[in-house]
């Protein structure tokens, strides 16, 4: 029997998606696939995080598992403000990097504590964002690194039957339609710019958008031989919490509390065919998580859905029922009837995008989502963050 090729990953960060990741990992075949290291500042959940996926080293520094010989690979599970420094980093010193969404982001970087980063003219924000997507590609390029997206619609198989779909019609793209909605993030960070770099279009319309411009991508590299890209942003943006009647009632069952971010955002997209991409995202949905992409072509009408399956549908009287086992993302209550998720790494894509990371690193060759397409995902977002703040539609950069 042929010996699997070894490739040794580092993840940086033990929280949420760290989690998902060392889930994931566990899930890859073809390839002998060890976490060797976990690096995060905070050391008890580390050391929680090691016992329960089998990691053998806990690190307290990102700098000491760049000095390790071992490591091919950093996985970056980390906030967004640290994306560009720790890329560039790690390309120095030879690693491959494994990039959480979104790819950059603005969030003030070197700007004094008392900054009101949110007042930052949307311009300067969408400058600088792309800027620093612009150094992480052209970093992990100089150093003969790969620098992998970690954009999981792209990777999810309702994302990848379309792409194939598509293919197979012959047809055009003329509008997609798609978005991710729930009743608010986890994160306590979520509710501040200075954290995050912005809000649900940021956090949720990234997958969407990553997803849109891959699809004209591929479209464009099979028709011409070069992707069709985004051309204009049309977008709106606002905290659907500070309405009167809300503010009123006695309850809340949607997250409230955001201070300088919207929790509602939709945006449309203008590729330059022509063609249209309409973008929505809300952390004011209840209900449990809903991702879907709808994609009318010239000759066929394609519907993806990553949350909300029928592939389990469970009823119960009373939340105590289920209240042992997970049944959703975000479901605020396990009462009436449900459709509790059989594997969530794998309907929204992580399992297959760290199958082709690790593929990726073993094999040399370029993943189906890298920098490039993350630059362009990041550009998009900034972009419509300057239209809706200035009422207009913003050109993009060519």
């Amino acid at each position: 029997m042929q010996e699997r090729q070894r490739v040794n990953i580092g993840i940086v960060g033990s929280g949420f998606i760290a989690e998902t990741r060392a889930r994931s990992y566990a899930s890859v075949t073809g390839y002998d696939v060890r976490l060797v290291a976990v690096a995060s500042r905070g050391q008890d959940r580390a050391r929680a995080y090691a016992q329960r996926f089998g990691v053998p080293d806990v690190l307290d520094s990102f700098e000491a598992l760049l000095d390790r010989k071992d490591v091919d690979v950093v996985d970056l599970c980390v906030p967004n403000f640290l994306h560009r420094p720790m890329t560039e980093q790690a390309a120095a010193a030879g690693k491959h990097v494994i990039c959480s969404k979104p790819l950059t982001a603005f969030d003030g970087q070197g700007m004094p504590e008392d900054t009101d980063v949110a007042a930052i003219p949307r311009a300067q924000m969408l400058k600088t964002a792309v800027e620093n997507a612009e150094a992480m590609v052209a970093a992990t390029e100089r150093a003969g690194v790969r620098l992998m997206y970690a954009e999981n619609w792209v990777y999810a198989p309702p994302i990848q039957k379309a792409a194939r779909l598509i293919e197979a019609s012959g047809g055009t793209i003329l509008e997609m339609r798609g978005g991710e909605c729930h009743s608010g993030s986890h994160s306590p960070y979520s509710t501040h710019w200075r954290y995050t770099g912005g809000g649900a279009l940021l956090r949720l319309g990234v997958h969407p958008i990553g997803a849109m411009l891959y699809l004209k991508r591929q479209e464009g590299l099979r028709r011409d031989r070069r992707p069709i890209r985004p051309l204009t942003i049309t977008a709106e943006v606002g905290d659907l919490t500070r309405a009167p009647g809300f503010v009123a009632e006695a309850k809340h069952w949607v997250r409230t509390g955001w201070v300088d971010v919207e929790n509602w955002g939709t945006a449309i997209i203008t590729f330059e065919d022509g063609t249209r991409g309409i973008v929505y995202a809300s952390d004011a949905v209840l209900g449990g998580m809903e991702t879907n992409l709808q994609i009318n072509l010239s000759n066929a009408h394609i519907k993806c859905n990553m949350s909300h399956t029928n592939l389990v549908q469970a009823y119960a009287p009373d939340a105590t029922i289920f209240a042992s086992e997970y049944l959703i993302e975000k479901l605020e209550t396990s009462a009436g009837w449900s459709p509790p998720a059989p594997d969530e790494d794998w309907a929204q894509g992580h399992r297959q995008a760290v199958q082709d990371f690790v593929a990726c690193v073993a094999e040399g060759r370029a993943p189906l989502a890298d920098g490039h397409l993350g630059r362009d995902a990041i550009e998009v977002i900034y972009a419509a963050y300057l239209s809706a703040a200035e009422g207009r539609r913003v050109a993009l950069a060519r």
